[in-house]
């Protein structure tokens, strides 16, 4: 049940990251991508401790991925689906929002699963 939880707030602190590239059309990235790219993040959301670097690369290639406003939005949606209904920490918050600077990816917006999809741009 840990495991679950924490790999859905890790999964939602990465919506934000997707959202600060340039956009296009249609989304074409899927939930089941965002799930493979964030699932190595799940154990320092749940603990704490180093960031692995396999958690790094998912975020930085699901942030370059994340090409149209379409695209972020999907990933947003998908992730808030995720989070909807399970408990969590604001431990566990905490280190899912601090993600995206630990792993040298700037995003100029707080993570929240309060986050507005639709006004991910």
């Amino acid at each position: 049940m840990a495991s679950s939880v924490v790999f859905k707030l890790a999964c939602f602190a990465f919506v934000c990251i997707v959202v600060s590239t340039a956009p296009k059309a249609e989304a074409e990235i899927q939930c089941g991508q965002v799930v493979r790219y964030l699932t190595p993040c799940i154990s320092y959301v749940a603990n704490g401790g180093t960031v692995p670097a396999e958690c790094c690369s998912g975020i930085k290639s699901l942030y370059s991925l994340a090409q149209t406003t379409a695209d972020r939005q999907s990933v947003c949606k998908c992730l808030k689906q995720a989070v909807s209904g399970v408990p969590y920490t604001a431990f566990n918050l905490g280190l899912a929002a601090g993600l995206p600077n630990k792993c040298g990816v700037n995003i100029p917006y707080k993570i929240s699963p309060s986050t507005d999809c639709s006004n991910v741009k």
